[in-house]
């Protein structure tokens, strides 16, 4: 995982690229996240997308990438939590989708009723919209 600040000016916007944990069927995908701190951070969740399409029960299945993720909802985030947690939480999801709480409820019936179809799916989106640089 790299993080870069696309704006030494703007400290609030940071860019992260995450590469699909091995074992899993993202492996071999390079996901580009953005990460955005409000104003009132630390006493408010920072914004999570994925930047880079991803085939997900906990991410919205289109452009903006939005992320379903316990740490980051308002009842759960705490000033103490760190960013790096949030993003090991975010890696960890590749690991272990969470179909009980989706934001693609079609996608996280089809992780927990057919696992090959699913991991296909991942795949060729891996394919088509994760590919590192120049592959």
């Amino acid at each position: 995982m790299t993080i870069s600040l696309p704006s030494e000016a703007d400290l609030s916007k940071w860019d992260v690229v995450l590469t699909g944990p091995l074992g899993t069927p993202y492996a071999g995908g390079v996901y580009n996240i953005t990460v955005t701190l409000p104003a009132d951070y630390p006493f408010k969740a920072p914004q999570v997308n994925f930047a880079t399409r991803i085939y997900h029960p906990n991410v919205t299945n289109d452009s903006l990438g939005n992320i379903c993720l316990g740490v980051l909802k308002p009842e759960n985030w705490k000033p103490a939590s760190r960013v790096r947690a949030v993003l090991e939480a975010v890696r960890q999801l590749l690991v272990e989708p969470n179909p009980e709480d989706p934001l693609e409820t079609r996608i996280a019936d089809e992780y927990k009723n057919n696992r090959p179809e699913f991991d296909k799916n991942v795949k060729n989106y891996v394919s088509r919209y994760a590919k590192p640089a120049g592959k």
